[in-house]
């Protein structure tokens, strides 16, 4: 009886003490409770300044010297809500996340973000080439390989992706998103947001993703960065807002601001589309954060007089969180004592950040394990899906006389400013990648076994110097096959650079017309981050590859297209002009008044080089009849397309099936046609595959007005795939 009281009197003993230690924690700290209810708790305990401390975001390890941990950590405040984090590795980060839990009254953990744009240190092809890829699971496995590399550095957030519609490749930032159609763009957008966020943020490796920028910055006026934009209610909605809608939808965590002024209210500053769209009409519950320094731009822009008035307009009109110039930190205790700024506007703004940071888990994992780069960098899975994206993004534009692909045996000369570089394959925003971790052209084709590589530069990117051009000449000579690698530098495209010409430097165009003199098949490689005017180059080739800026594995993909171990397989997601003098041209425009010759270029094509969807293959797809399951339907109707598709020719290849739809007359004028579904499927020589479409009318033959509400209207509607056009008919 004695052992059975003392048992008993411990077991009461145990539950008094963890009763008191569970009332001795705060609500905000108890795991168990939902998460709104730790958010009311911690928020009801929070001072004013506290508050608009998670309102700001600074950087962390940006030059700094990892030996410097504890001189770099006492330098910035405790309380922030979020910092830019530029380590390597979790070791700096850990340092300043243990300030923060132990040394400020409320233990609030650091959000920790950066722009892991394509790939932290296995770098993989640049946004514009995924979406030449038309495989959104493909860019959804780069995006879960960029999560897991960010993950282990000690990130819990990435400012990706961007989902900005742009149609000006003079606008460097061209290269940071998917292309100029806003259904390509929509599914790419929600593809990336679930990869990088997984299905539960607070599990490893998932990490909360940005839409940027928020909105209309493709719209730039004549390609040139930070600069006005002029953008329709209409066109903001049938264009711009689609892409951005579709990664909410997904549940995307954050959205950022765009520096662009939207028909004279800028982006960080406009309450119609950071709340009156985004948080009252789409419900998102993140939060928005401002781009760089955005915040006092609105004085450069014109609508602040000073950086108080600056932070005032910023976050009335609902930006939540301002990046790095503090102007919420110095200015919005003020005021709100003054009246300037609704207190629910400031609590409605921590409750997103802070809703986020318990959503991601931080408060029960703060810290991040320190692992040794081996087991968390350039894993061979990770590289293997490097290859592949940059294998499914390239874009065969050209392929007369079948030189490509190579045959065992020949003589490869190798040439050009690209054809040994490392760091201009990685483009522009590559995270933490290096030069050395990139296999380049050179070192790809080397590996192949029955080709023989002889080299010479030729030139630089750009400049006047011509004395390479004859040792080039010589080696072409002595080759049975040119390929002459040309294109940009990483630093010509990505933000702030802006571009008045697409066509690369004249040197390179010379290099190619000496090249041709030699009088041996010329096989033109293009890395470049927008799209290019190929006037005077695709005409002097025999072939053209678009290899983009494909990342760390991009020379050993060139090499598996070239000597025809993989089939091309991309398709243009943008549209390539002639010159750039016919810019803006892409391929969903609305009609124009008169027809036939008129409202023509007088002294060059109104059409472009290559159009919207074009890419070749090393093998041919017959496609057959388009049949629907019924040409006349009501709107509460479904009906399916389908057409099969065969390759006939003696290689397997990935075709993508683009379905378009037209609606030639509308109350609201609509474009020729409208991308509304695609589909990329692997076909083996000599088989056939039947691609469907499943059209619901409301979601895909609807259109929106100027208020974004969708209407259908009854009529006569077009289903487009390749050159059939298929009329159905929606009834009253």
């Amino acid at each position: 009886m004695k052992r059975i009281f003392f048992l008993s009197l411990i077991l009461a003993l145990a539950l008094t003490a963890d009763a008191k230690k569970k009332q001795s924690v705060p609500p905000y700290k108890d795991p168990s409770l939902s998460v709104e209810t730790r958010v009311v708790d911690l928020m009801s305990r929070m001072t004013l300044h506290e508050k608009i401390a998670q309102l700001n975001q600074y950087t962390l390890g940006r030059n700094d010297n990892v030996n410097n941990i504890d001189e770099v950590v006492s330098k910035i405040p405790s309380e922030v809500g979020s910092l830019i984090y530029f380590g390597d590795g979790a070791d700096l980060r850990n340092a300043m996340q243990k300030k923060a839990m132990e040394e400020t009254r409320l233990g609030i953990p650091i959000l920790f973000g950066f722009d892991v744009i394509h790939g932290f240190r296995t770098v993989y092809p640049i946004p514009l080439a995924l979406g030449a890829s038309w495989n959104p699971e493909l860019a959804g496995e780069a995006c879960r390989v960029a999560a897991q590399e960010a993950y282990d550095a000690g990130i819990n957030w990435t400012f990706s992706p961007m989902v900005d519609i742009a149609r000006d490749a003079r606008w460097g930032r061209i290269a940071e998103g998917y292309g100029e159609d806003p259904y390509l763009t929509s599914v790419f957008s929600a593809a990336s947001v679930k990869a990088y966020q997984g299905d539960d943020l607070s599990q490893p490796y998932n990490i909360a993703a940005c839409l940027k920028h928020y909105v209309g910055y493709g719209a730039s006026e004549a390609g040139r960065d930070y600069v006005p934009t002029e953008i329709s209610r209409q066109t903001l909605w049938d264009t711009y807002l689609p892409s951005f809608e579709a990664g909410v939808r997904a549940g995307a965590a954050t959205l950022m601001s765009s520096f662009n002024n939207i028909s004279g209210i800028p982006g960080s500053a406009n309450h119609y589309t950071m709340t009156e769209v985004l948080k009252e009409k789409w419900g998102h519950d993140g939060f928005v954060v401002a781009d760089w320094n955005a915040v006092v731009q609105l004085v450069n822009q014109g609508m602040a007089k000073d950086g108080k008035e600056a932070a005032m307009y910023a976050i009335n009109a609902g930006l939540d969180m301002d990046m790095v110039d503090n102007l919420y930190m110095e200015h919005l205790e003020a005021l709100v004592n003054e009246g300037k700024v609704p207190m629910e506007r400031v609590n409605d703004a921590v409750r997103r950040v802070l809703t986020l940071k318990f959503r991601l888990g931080l408060f029960e994992n703060p810290y991040t394990e320190e692992k040794p780069e081996n087991e968390r960098i350039l894993l061979p899975a990770s590289l293997e899906v490097a290859e592949r994206a940059a294998l499914e993004s390239m874009v065969l534009l050209k392929n007369e006389n079948n030189v490509l692909p190579l045959k065992s045996g020949q003589k490869i000369a190798l040439i050009g400013p690209l054809a040994r570089n490392q760091e201009d394959l990685l483009g522009s925003w590559f995270g933490r990648g290096r030069a050395e971790d990139v296999i380049s052209i050179f070192d790809g084709l080397s590996e192949e076994s029955g080709i023989a590589v002889s080299y010479a530069a030729g030139c630089d990117f750009d400049g006047d110097d011509k004395s390479g051009f004859q040792e080039a000449v010589n080696v072409a000579s002595q080759a049975d096959v040119v390929v002459l690698c040309l294109g940009e530098k990483r630093k010509w495209s990505g933000e702030n650079a802006s571009r008045s010409t697409i066509a690369l430097p004249s040197i390179q165009e010379e290099l190619l017309a000496e090249i041709v003199k030699a009088g041996k098949p010329v096989v033109v490689l293009l890395s470049n981050g927008r799209s290019l005017d190929l006037t005077r180059i695709s005409p002097a080739a025999d072939a053209v590859l678009e290899i983009w800026q494909p990342g760390v594995m991009g020379g050993k993909a060139v090499a598996g297209i070239l000597t025809g171990k993989y089939n091309p397989s991309g398709r243009l997601n943008v549209t390539f002009p002639y010159t750039t003098g016919q810019i803006p041209v892409y391929y969903n425009h609305r009609e124009s008044g008169r027809r036939g010759s008129q409202g023509l270029y007088q002294d060059i094509p109104s059409t472009p080089m290559y159009e919207f969807g074009y890419g070749l293959s090393y093998t041919t797809y017959d496609y057959g009849e388009v049949t629907v399951s019924a040409d006349r339907f009501t709107a509460e109707d479904r009906i399916t397309a389908k057409v099969t598709v065969t390759n006939s020719g003696e290689m397997d290849g990935k075709e993508t099936v683009q379905w378009y739809i037209c609606d030639p007359y509308s109350t609201i004028t609509r474009p020729v046609k409208e991308l509304k579904f695609f589909e990329k499927k692997l076909i083996p020589a000599g088989d056939s595959h039947t691609f469907e479409f499943e059209i619901d009318p409301m979601r895909d033959l609807s259109f929106v007005n100027g208020e974004g509400e969708r209407f259908l209207e009854p009529g006569d509607y077009y289903i487009i795939v390749k050159d059939q056009k298929v009329k159905i008919t929606l009834a009253d």
